[in-house]
């Protein structure tokens, strides 16, 4: 309004705008009347006199910044994939499946690829774009590879899945602003207890006695 506190009088001011989610930044007026459709947002401030340094205002919606986000997911990359191998490692003992560490190595090499060619796409096409090839990409090499030593179908149902989980569905959680942590969190919750409810019948002695004699 003013440089320090102001009065005006007979304030009326008007906003129209051809998107619905509106924010409105911090110490702002909120809008003694507002409409909002599917398709557009509308508000007015009216007052007969107000004393006030605060400003009238809305933000603007910003586009999704591939740069930042393309940063964001490969930080945390380690993290979806040491997901991805607690639940696919469970499973497998679980199953009877045995996981060499080579077997590991080259499958977090194909899980990464997700990243590295996503990382690059994003230069040249559309976010959404980008994201769908490295994930088509990188599910493709880890189930095609995986299912030479676990068979057709522990490879499309556990790792195919837990891949899906954990990298596609984990990585597109940062598209969503702000509640990036919480869907993280949720996720990890949800994980522990399938893996309770999957294993928890199961006699654990019996089965590392059995591996080690198998080894």
């Amino acid at each position: 309004m003013a440089q320090g506190t102001g009065r005006v009088h007979h304030l009326q001011v008007s906003i129209d705008t051809n998107f619905p989610n509106v924010d409105f930044p911090v110490d702002t007026l909120s809008p003694t009347s507002r409409t909002v459709s599917a398709a557009h947002f509308s508000g007015k401030w009216q007052f007969d006199s107000l004393i006030s340094n605060s400003a009238i205002g809305i933000d603007l919606p910003q586009l999704l910044n591939p740069g930042p986000l393309a940063t964001q997911v490969t930080l945390f990359a380690p993290v979806s994939l040491l997901f991805f191998f607690f639940v696919v490692a469970v499973l497998g003992q679980v199953r009877g499946h045995e996981l060499h560490p080579m077997h590991y190595f080259l499958l977090a090499c194909a899980f990464f690829a997700f990243h590295l060619l996503f990382a690059y796409l994003v230069d040249r096409f559309g976010i959404g774009a980008s994201f769908a090839v490295a994930s088509a990409v990188s599910v493709f090499l880890v189930v095609s590879y995986a299912r030479l030593f676990v068979g057709w179908k522990f490879a499309l149902r556990e790792v195919g899945i837990a891949q899906l989980l954990y990298l596609v569905l984990f990585s597109y959680t940062f598209f969503w602003q702000g509640f990036t942590g919480l869907a993280i969190t949720i996720g990890a919750i949800c994980t522990l207890f399938f893996v309770m409810q999957v294993t928890g019948r199961t006699d654990w002695r019996r089965a590392m006695h059995e591996a080690s004699t198998r080894a």
